[in-house]
């Protein structure tokens, strides 16, 4: 008894990608503009909203998720999740105001990539190099890891015989 064509056909899905709604190359706002049914072959164009959800970045939709599989309850996603109480709180509120839910101005998708470091790769080994010569104190080397212009330091550390 062999395998029928058609119904394995049936059965294999391809591969299914999860929508991104920020463009990979100017991180713009993607807009969706086409729909198709692979059962009927149907095609529906049009500009189309994926809804708020969408925007959210992966940390976010995995608090979410968390937060729903806890039903709400933070005690239980404190202790899912492996943090803090506050922690937990603070995430859900940022999640919330990302959402457009609550209260304050709304928050970007990704809190969390604003906060990394504005330099590239050369200049952070660079910065950590000084460090480990003793040429930067360890202030010096967080801020300049940060971004940040280095402070005028009066106890400048000279090399020393």
């Amino acid at each position: 008894m062999g395998l029928d064509k058609h119904k394995v056909m049936l059965n294999i899905r391809p591969m299914e990608r999860e929508v991104i709604s920020t463009c990979p190359v100017c991180e713009g706002r993607l807009q969706v503009t086409r729909l198709h049914c692979n059962t009927c072959g149907t095609t529906i164009e049009g500009e189309f909203n994926v809804g708020r959800f969408a925007h959210l970045g992966r940390e976010q939709m995995s608090l979410l998720e968390s937060f729903l599989r806890s039903r709400g309850n933070l005690r239980e996603l404190e202790r899912e999740l492996g943090i803090s109480y506050p922690t937990v709180r603070g995430r859900v509120e940022t999640l919330l105001r990302t959402l457009g839910l609550g209260d304050g101005p709304a928050q970007p998708a990704e809190p969390a990539a604003a906060a990394e470091p504005a330099i590239d790769p050369e200049m952070r080994r660079s910065v950590l190099e000084r460090l480990s010569r003793h040429e930067l104190t360890a202030e010096q080397a967080a801020a300049a890891l940060r971004g940040e212009e280095p402070a005028a330091d009066t106890t400048t550390q000279t090399e020393d015989a």
